[in-house]
C-alpha cells in the first residue's frame, strides 16, 4: 500500500488515465472525486461481496510516502 498526503484540490495520478482529487474536507471526512475511462471499474469497498475483494499478500511491504 501506497499512503499519501494530499491537501484540498491537490490530486494524484495513476498511470495516465486515472486522476484522483481531493474536492473537500469537513469535519474529519474528505470527498475524492474520481476521473477514470468508463470501462475501468470503480467500487465501494461496502458494497462488494467479500469473495471479490482483492486479497494482498501479508508480506507485502507498506510503502509510505509524502507528495
Amino acid at each position: 500500500m501506497l499512503v499519501l498526503s494530499r491537501k484540498l484540490g491537490e490530486k494524484i495520478y495513476i498511470n495516465d488515465n486515472i486522476c484522483i482529487t481531493v474536492v473537500d474536507i469537513d469535519r474529519g471526512k474528505i470527498r475524492l472525486g474520481i476521473e477514470a475511462p468508463r470501462d475501468v471499474p470503480i467500487f465501494r469497498q461496502e458494497l462488494l461481496d467479500e469473495s471479490k475483494v482483492p486479497k494482498l499478500p501479508a508480506d507485502k511491504p507498506v510503502l509510505a510516502a509524502k507528495v
